[in-house]
């Protein structure tokens, strides 16, 4: 079909797109990201992300997530969201609550309320922003904030399920015990028809 106006060149550069997004498409796959512990123990609520090349950024324009105070504590423990994200505290308690985080990543301090401030925090840096509330001592949470769409969390079975594109990746991990603000880095190879070998924290 030919289009009114379009030099023959510019179709064949269309066409090129078109097919190169395509094919990118059809190369993606789910894949099962497992993760243990030093005994082969699997791991919960390890932060993921996966830097895929030429795919990396900030969440779209409106991104919201929710961190929820219940039964004085936060909800989830850990939270992943990608650079650019918004993210609200509710509080359904019938107690207030201060919370506050001092992390690097992200400075806020949210005084004294119920229900739910009327502005999200913007979390606009990756790294691990540690929440605290200042009239619940025994409240703690995390939020991950990462650089990449490809992000998750591992369930008690140790696992996280994504799309992506097979070859050389770089895999991102975070986790409390862990001690440290920063993700930690592993190469992620790959390989179709193959899931790939669990990765071993030091921890047990």
């Amino acid at each position: 079909m030919a289009w009114p106006g379009l030099r023959p060149s510019i179709l064949q550069l269309i066409g090129c797109l078109l097919g190169l997004s395509t094919a990118a498409a059809a190369q993606a796959a789910g894949w099962t990201l497992s993760v243990q512990n030093a005994s082969g123990q699997p791991l919960g609520d390890v932060a993921m992300a996966v830097e895929v090349k030429g795919q990396t950024g900030r969440a779209g324009a409106g991104s919201v997530a929710q961190m929820e105070q219940r039964q004085r504590q936060f909800q989830p423990f850990v939270l992943v969201v990608q650079t650019g994200t918004a993210v609200n505290f509710p509080n359904f308690d019938t107690v207030r609550h201060h919370v506050y985080s001092f992390s690097a990543a992200k400075k806020f301090d949210l005084k004294l309320y119920t229900g739910t401030p009327t502005d999200p925090v913007l979390f606009d840096k990756p790294g691990v922003a540690t929440l605290g509330c200042n009239i619940h001592d025994e409240m703690s949470a995390h939020i991950v904030i990462v650089d990449t769409p490809f992000f998750g969390k591992s369930n008690a079975q140790g696992q996280l399920r994504l799309e992506l594109p097979p070859g050389e990746h770089v895999l991102k991990v975070w986790h409390p015990r862990l001690g440290s603000p920063l993700l930690s880095s592993f190469p992620l190879r790959l390989v179709p028809g193959q899931e790939p070998a669990p990765l071993q924290l030091p921890l047990r």
